[in-house]
């Protein structure tokens, strides 16, 4: 049950798209003074070693975010991406950050971080890294359970992160009652969802329960024709309540972004809804 570990796929495309717009969210809600809350559901380990068994084993690394880092991008918000990444590690890019990792970064003196985790080496590592900081909370504890426990939050401003492995295909229905129960309590959180294209029908039908319940911003990266039994051909991100900016620039990353992941004549990038 809980054996998936993101550590196979640190720095994948997936990544890249998941993190553009979670720094692109985090970024604009940090404009304000006011304090903001984050909380991450499916925390991972927090930091991963790119030249680790794990990495090693898939590479999917050097097709994600190794490619973005020797492209030439004239962006703000990847040149913010990549400066994030770097400075997880060094220039031989030995190391990608996890969501929480990066959020963290880009996080005050005055903001909260609550992360979740189950899987006990991964719980580990995150509580490591982040013994020393204090705006942190980690715990183990399902992440829809506290999620929903949270809120609503006592800065009256949050932005969730939805990302499970949805290895457990429950994680799918979890995923839309969760995030609905969630807007009930706080009407104004921003929540972003991640969401693997492995079924097409099966994430399309989320992503359509999603983007009913009020404003949003979806796009999706496709890395290959969807093909039965070949994995993730796509990723999908959600973002109930975005910020506004965020559907102009992620329409200005299309092309620069596939062409440095090499995905031109191959892959395909989707955008719809707006920014309120």
């Amino acid at each position: 049950m809980l054996s998936y570990r993101h550590a196979y796929h640190a720095g994948n495309h997936a990544d890249v798209l998941k993190h553009l717009v979670l720094v692109y969210c985090l970024d604009y809600l940090t404009r304000k003074e006011a304090p903001l809350r984050y909380i991450d559901t499916h925390g991972g380990a927090g930091l991963y070693r790119l030249d680790s068994d794990y990495a090693r084993k898939t590479g999917e690394a050097a097709e994600g975010i190794a490619l973005l880092q020797s492209a030439d991008v004239k962006s703000e918000l990847v040149q913010r991406y990549l400066a994030l990444v770097a400075s997880a590690g060094d220039s031989r890019l030995s190391y990608y950050p996890g969501s929480p990792w990066l959020a963290a970064q880009c996080l005050r003196e005055q903001d909260r971080l609550v992360v979740t985790e189950l899987h006990s080496t991964d719980l580990n590592l995150l509580q490591q890294t982040f013994k020393r900081d204090r705006r942190v909370k980690v715990a183990a504890q399902d992440g829809f359970e506290r999620l929903l426990s949270e809120l609503p939050v006592p800065e009256r401003r949050a932005l969730v992160l939805v990302d499970p492995s949805y290895e457990i295909k429950a994680d799918y229905d979890r995923v839309k009652k969760a995030v609905a129960d969630a807007l009930r309590k706080m009407p104004n959180a921003v929540i972003a969802i991640w969401m693997p294209v492995v079924d097409r029908n099966r994430s399309r039908r989320l992503e359509r329960g999603l983007t009913s319940l009020g404003p949003s911003v979806s796009v999706e990266l496709g890395v290959r024709p969807d093909e039965v039994g070949r994995g993730m051909t796509a990723s999908t991100m959600v973002v109930l309540n975005p910020p506004w900016g965020l559907d102009a620039t992620l329409t200005s990353l299309k092309e620069p972004l596939m062409t440095a992941l090499g995905l031109a004549d191959v892959g395909h990038f989707r955008l719809q809804g707006n920014s309120k």
